[in-house]
């Protein structure tokens, strides 16, 4: 069987059943629950440093209505964060690569963003549709202009996310296999593809993390634009 650089994306099976769900569920339990102790573990102390860091972050663009939705935002903030790091590690399966899931998060959550507008404040949702001063003739195409650009926003969620992380994959998986195939032949310049490797690893990492915070980001920002 001849195997390719895409079929990393694709979802593992075990007995014909796909393990994209349990690839899901796992970063959810790697992280320590809280506990009612005082004194707890350093890697409680960071995480809830962490979750802490994060939520401010994410709520200082919202206003008091909107902090509502810190639970939803700051938990999957920390979903994809680790799901995105965690699919760095050898022999493990992305599922942020998957544009189906990605789409999956987006749009829901766009929609709930678009409906929280029209039904709290309807004028001031559609308003966005029309700039203010806005010549007469040119009324037609920018509302048709802006309703395409509201409509794409979750596929431009979903796409970005995918395509970032795609990228990084296959770069990571065309110079690990280049460094490989110099090795019996030009060792030094095997060794130079090698630290251009780590180099670009530590780039993915940083990549995933920032990936993460922009879905999330974009997604209060919008819901900003509604309440």
């Amino acid at each position: 069987m001849i195997l390719t650089f895409f079929d990393q994306f694709s979802s593992p099976y075990l007995l014909g059943i796909p393990l994209i769900l349990l690839s899901m569920l796992l970063p959810t339990l790697l992280l320590p629950t809280p506990s009612n102790r005082w004194i707890t573990n350093r890697l409680s102390t960071l995480q809830l440093w962490a979750i802490n860091m994060i939520t401010k972050q994410l709520m200082a663009p919202l206003n008091k209505p909107g902090h509502k939705w810190s639970i939803i935002l700051t938990s999957l903030m920390m979903l994809l964060l680790t799901i995105n790091l965690l699919g760095l590690l050898p022999y493990t399966f992305t599922p942020t690569t998957q544009l189906s899931m990605n789409m999956a998060l987006a749009f829901p959550l766009w929609l709930a963003t678009l409906l929280t507008g029209l039904r709290n404040q309807p004028t001031t949702s559609l308003g966005h549709l029309l700039p203010e001063g806005t010549p007469t003739p040119l009324i037609p195409a920018l509302i048709m202009i802006e309703t395409i650009s509201l409509l794409i926003r979750p596929l431009a969620l979903g796409v970005r996310l995918t395509a970032n992380l795609t990228a990084g994959h296959l770069l990571i998986q065309l110079i690990s296999t280049a460094t490989i195939a110099l090795l019996p032949i030009m060792p030094t310049v095997s060794a130079i593809t090698a630290m251009v490797l780590l180099l670009l690893t530590i780039l993915e990492v940083a990549v995933a993390m920032i990936q993460a915070y922009v879905f999330v980001l974009l997604l209060s920002l919008y819901l900003q634009e509604n309440i």
